[in-house]
């Protein structure tokens, strides 16, 4: 009978944790330059073209502020999923899907490493 494995190795761990930290290193990254796009408001040199041309470039940067606002909190989820990742790491409890209490594949968890469901548990949600 082979025993299934029940939690991830220290050395898998570690491993796993040195992934979160890279990706959430890069995250930041990527925070930081939607942020300084949100707040740059430079007007490209609108001053002296027509007032129609203006009005469509106030109403573009108005949707592009949304946008990079939206941008800015899906990018603070995936940032606080990822802390959360390497709290599990920490605890050993990385890995184990929350709704089956078995392994997620490493597959999974090198692609998706804030993962907190077996692409089974993933399935049974459809």
């Amino acid at each position: 009978m082979v025993e299934e494995k029940l939690r991830y190795s220290d050395a898998e761990l570690a491993e796993f944790k040195a992934l979160l930290l890279d990706k959430i290193e890069k995250a930041n990254a990527d925070l930081a330059l939607i942020k300084s796009a949100y707040m740059n408001n430079s007007n490209n040199g609108t001053d002296d073209t027509s007032p129609t041309f203006k009005a469509f470039e106030e109403g573009s940067e108005t949707m592009s502020k949304e946008a990079n606002s939206q941008l800015a909190i899906r990018q603070e989820k995936f940032l606080r999923d990822l802390k959360n990742a390497v709290v599990r790491v920490e605890n050993k409890t990385y890995g184990i899907c929350k709704v089956t209490g078995k392994l997620i594949a490493k597959e999974r968890l090198k692609v998706v490493p804030h993962a907190t469901m077996s692409i089974e548990a993933k399935n049974l949600q459809r």
